[in-house]
């Protein structure tokens, strides 16, 4: 990222404020497998923020960081949570406004026609 965007710009990823801030008045406690990287106030542990790696989009910070963030668990996710079972799936950010969303037949986008009506459909008509 070029200095006048992470001057100027807050959606790309951290501005020289935020890095300062986080530099002076935070404690790195963690990072994810994605980069993010978690910090918690020093005075106050319950003010806790992320610096995300790449575009700021909250769908991007898997599950249980989501929890340590907002406050429902207290220890880091690594030891509050209990380990990840076989069938449980990878988290997914949020695809919507993307070409990867899910689109219904008939879309248009999807590229697929909507199937017939079949009839039985009833129009409700005042008596």
């Amino acid at each position: 990222m070029g200095f006048w965007s992470k001057t100027f710009t807050w959606w790309n990823g951290a501005t020289w404020g935020t890095t300062l801030f986080s530099s002076r008045h935070g404690k790195q406690v963690g990072r994810d497998e994605q980069g993010n990287v978690y910090f918690e106030h020093k005075k106050d542990p319950r003010r806790r923020w992320v610096i995300y790696d790449g575009a700021n989009d909250g769908s991007n910070v898997p599950p249980g960081w989501n929890a340590w963030l907002r406050g429902t668990i207290d220890e880091l996710p690594d030891k509050a949570l209990p380990e990840r079972r076989k069938f449980h799936k990878s988290p997914e950010k949020n695809l919507t406004g993307t070409m990867a969303a899910f689109r219904p037949d008939g879309a248009l986008g999807s590229g697929k026609l909507r199937p017939a009506a079949t009839g039985d459909y009833q129009p409700w008509t005042p008596d």
